[in-house]
């Protein structure tokens, strides 16, 4: 199971903000966005503070990859 940010990061540069000003804007620590950066998982708080922060939905920011098996 795998997640990724992308729809995060298209939203941000929709709304003109940069992934430093999201962190400020939130209080994010840097390795938290390192974590959203790398399509890693972060906690579920850490979601709803971006989604409160840019008025949208979890699925307006993240998005399920699956797996791929061989």
């Amino acid at each position: 199971m795998g997640v990724s940010y992308n729809k995060l990061w298209k939203l941000l540069i929709d709304k003109g903000i940069s992934r430093a000003e999201l962190r400020k804007r939130i209080e994010l620590a840097p390795n938290t966005l390192t974590k959203l950066n790398k399509n890693e998982e972060v906690a579920l708080t850490v979601l709803e503070r971006v989604c409160k922060e840019l008025h949208c939905d979890f699925g307006d920011i993240i998005e399920y990859i699956e797996d791929q098996e061989d």
